[in-house]
């Protein structure tokens, strides 16, 4: 099993639509994929659930949460208790009791199905409240403190363990645009990790910052490894994350313009300083793995550069990956007039981002 995931420091590129369809598509390959959501504005969870579905999980939840663990726990029957954890549950409830350091849950809440071979598991709003103790308890690990030790490394524990209870190929973890606690914890203990760009100033200043904030929490892990015993380093991954390439995405197509990515003059000249930007902001250590075609070049080139117009838009309001919308039995009226006329091009989707993960999992394949 292999934990990746795609993140940038700038807001509104598509990350939540892309990795929302790079699940899907994979599980279309034959993988067997689960879906995190550790988006504390839970836009992948809005995306694959219905709102009552949501509600209904968080809702059995709000105790736990609201009121603390234990006491929630004291007011159930053990039955009911254990028919609360083998439903399925959010990933803040299920980081709660390590939040509060009372212990972990003896089972795993089973992820939400989304199709025979794509989970998820829900987020929460609430999972702020985890991160404020990952910044709390920092300092402990360094000493060596076990709790601190186990709230930093325990959604990378969730992944393992949920990798090998339910056979998983990959695991996607979504994450905020943040470069706070949370994300320095979710990113460093990923095997991999891609980057969805805009060709605009802004992405570039945010591959910036995450190649500085990386460069940062090595070094912080570093030291770390150090100071501790060799049973305690066990509950790290046995490599610092490793960065797995970029793509540009939802850019508008111009054809007939004379650069290779059918872009506008103005985003071609933002696009093609990505790669350079990379070069000089990304650690050449946390990319050694990546021939220098394979760093310059966004995964699977123009696959799914180009704008999808308002199909991500209709993806989400259905649920469903954007090829499979035309097809739904589901269809409102409203819609039905605006689907049958591109319903081709909804569909052509489907192979574009086959033609992403093909490289994708290339790319992956070289992490070892």
């Amino acid at each position: 099993m292999k934990s990746i995931s795609v993140f940038n420091n700038k807001g509104g590129v598509g990350k939540t639509t892309l990795t929302y369809h790079i699940g899907h598509a994979l599980a279309e390959m034959g993988k067997k994929v689960l879906m995190i959501d550790a988006d504390p504005q839970c836009n992948l969870t809005i995306y694959s659930l219905d709102q009552e579905v949501i509600h209904d999980i968080w809702e059995k939840e709000d105790k736990f949460i609201d009121e603390g663990f234990e006491s929630a726990k004291k007011q159930l029957t053990e039955t009911s208790f254990n028919a609360l954890n083998q439903s399925n549950r959010s990933l803040h409830y299920i980081l709660k009791p390590t939040e509060e350091g009372t212990g972990d849950l003896n089972t795993l809440p089973p992820p939400v199905k989304l199709t025979p071979s794509l989970d998820i598991i829900p987020g929460r709003l609430t999972l702020h409240l985890y991160e404020d103790k990952i910044a709390e308890r920092w300092a402990g690990i360094y000493r060596g403190d076990p709790l601190a030790i186990r709230t930093v490394t325990k959604i990378r524990e969730l992944c393992e363990k949920y990798g090998n209870a339910y056979s998983y190929d990959f695991v996607i973890v979504d994450t905020s645009p943040s470069l706070g606690s949370l994300n320095k914890v979710l990113i460093s203990t990923v095997d991999g990790f891609l980057i969805p760009a805009a060709p605009d100033l802004f992405s570039l200043y945010g591959i910036k910052n995450i190649g500085k904030s990386l460069s940062s929490w090595r070094a912080e892990f570093d030291v770390i490894y150090k100071l501790i015993s060799e049973e305690k380093r066990n509950a790290f991954p046995e490599n610092f994350v490793s960065f797995i390439g970029y793509t540009i995405y939802n850019a508008k197509k111009y054809s007939g313009v004379n650069n290779i990515w059918d872009l506008a003059h103005a985003h071609f000249n933002y696009a093609s300083q990505i790669p350079e930007t990379i070069k000089n902001c990304i650690d050449p250590h946390l990319r050694s793995h990546l021939n220098d075609k394979e760093m310059r070049s966004p995964i699977g080139q123009t696959a799914v550069m180009h704008s999808h117009n308002t199909f991500p838009t209709m993806a989400q309001h259905y649920h469903n990956a954007m090829w499979n919308v035309p097809d739904l039995p589901d269809i409102e009226a409203e819609h039905v007039s605006t689907l049958r006329g591109a319903s081709t091009k909804y569909k052509e989707t489907k192979d574009a981002y086959i033609e992403f993960c093909n490289d994708l999992l290339a790319r992956i394949n070289t992490l070892g």
